[in-house]
């Protein structure tokens, strides 16, 4: 089926508009033999539409109707000729159990090299992470969804259940807004942060639901000029910048706003994280604004002494990244611990321009009431100080 079309596009920065004239068409997945039964591996059947969506001089469309479809892996490449290629997703993709397939594969489902891609249509990537999680002897467990070099794209719509490893990771990528997207993976489920962003500009997360075993959304280096407003984020260890201070080739954390977010039953709450390594970095311009917090172990936290293996005792390196120029504004809620406020920054590189503005966070125990703590951290606080701040 054919037809005129003009396709809008809208981001953070603004609206991108493409108008062609070009023709539409529909390329299903049936059509190219899947079997839609949940069992025979339709990965050929997939890749093979999509090599035709692809190369059609209009935007094409890869259709995966209504069933249940097992893909043992697929990696959908560009460029494609049409300005928009679509993905769209009715049916349930579930991923191999078979360790010898996913085992240190990286990426289960990828996307790579396309401008101007909408993935949609309220369809399910089922990982099947319950056969991997602490069963395996992988090294690395993949990613559900890879976008890498993806450029002018919309995520809309989708569900993303119980992945591997992280069920949403973007690199090196930019101009993209991710809406109504839920993703969910039990509390206990190592490493499987719902969105992942790295090396990557002019993000928007709207409007989504993320339970996972890990952050809901992290953001480590290279990553600029993210927004990520309406999230409901539980359980889960929060919505992280960091972790820092890892890799050797760092670049700068800069311009993120979260906004109108609730977390709830979190580990952590908002939270800023990096190694004590000798890697240097930077975080800036980073602002929290309008936070709800529901019990959360650490609701705003600053950790500047982050090991998570437990390896790192006795260490008297310090943290060189530098974090400055954050506020948390009208955060507000509970804490499920006494230090409902912690800034651990580094002694060689001090947090500077820390904002704290109208914080009620309340702790409701026989040891109460909450509590700041604060290491070599400067910036002043103003408003409600629930805790009471202990910003220099």
């Amino acid at each position: 089926m054919t037809s005129k079309c003009c396709f809008r596009i809208g981001f953070i920065l603004g609206l991108v508009f493409v108008c062609t004239n070009a023709q539409e068409k529909v390329f299903n997945v049936l059509s190219y033999g899947a079997k839609a039964d949940g069992m025979t591996d339709d990965s050929e059947a997939f890749l093979n539409g999509w090599r035709d969506a692809c190369i059609w001089n209009g935007n094409g469309t890869l259709l995966i109707p209504s069933g249940v479809y097992m893909v043992n892996g697929a990696v959908f490449k560009g460029p494609c000729n049409g300005s928009v290629t679509t993905f769209e997703m009715k049916g349930v993709i579930k991923a191999p159990t078979d360790p010898n397939i996913f085992c240190n594969t990286g990426s289960w489902i990828a996307f790579q090299y396309i401008h101007g891609l909408d993935i949609k249509g309220h369809g399910t990537f089922d990982g099947q992470g319950d056969c991997a999680w602490g069963k395996h002897q992988c090294e690395t467990l993949p990613y559900t969804l890879a976008l890498n070099f993806v450029h002018n794209f919309v995520v809309h719509d989708i569900h993303s259940i119980n992945s591997k490893g992280v069920h949403v990771k973007i690199f090196q990528s930019n101009n993209a807004r991710f809406r109504h997207v839920q993703i969910a993976a039990p509390e206990n489920s190592p490493n499987t942060d719902g969105i992942h962003i790295s090396y990557s500009t002019n993000m928007h997360i709207a409007d989504s639901n993320i339970g996972t075993g890990d952050d809901c959304i992290s953001i480590i280096d290279g990553s600029q000029s993210i927004n990520i407003t309406g999230i409901t984020c539980g359980p889960g260890h929060g919505i992280s910048i960091g972790s820092l201070g890892k890799l050797s080739k760092p670049k700068i954390v800069k311009d993120i706003h979260v906004k109108n977010c609730t977390l709830i039953n979190t580990q952590n709450g908002v939270r800023i994280k990096s190694w004590a390594s000798t890697i240097t970095g930077m975080a800036t311009n980073i602002i929290f604004d309008d936070i709800t917090i529901i019990k959360a172990s650490n609701p705003i936290i600053i950790d500047q002494h982050y090991c998570p293996e437990r390896n790192c005792s006795g260490s008297t390196q310090e943290s060189c990244v530098q974090i400055k120029d954050v506020t948390f504004n009208n955060i507000r809620g509970s804490s499920s611990s006494k230090a409902a406020v912690s800034l651990d920054c580094s002694a060689t590189y001090p947090c500077k321009g820390i904002m704290l503005n109208d914080i009620n966070l309340e702790y409701d125990a026989p040891d109460g009431p909450a509590i700041s703590t604060c290491a070599h951290a400067n910036g002043k606080a103003t408003g409600t100080e629930l805790p009471p701040s202990c910003l220099n």
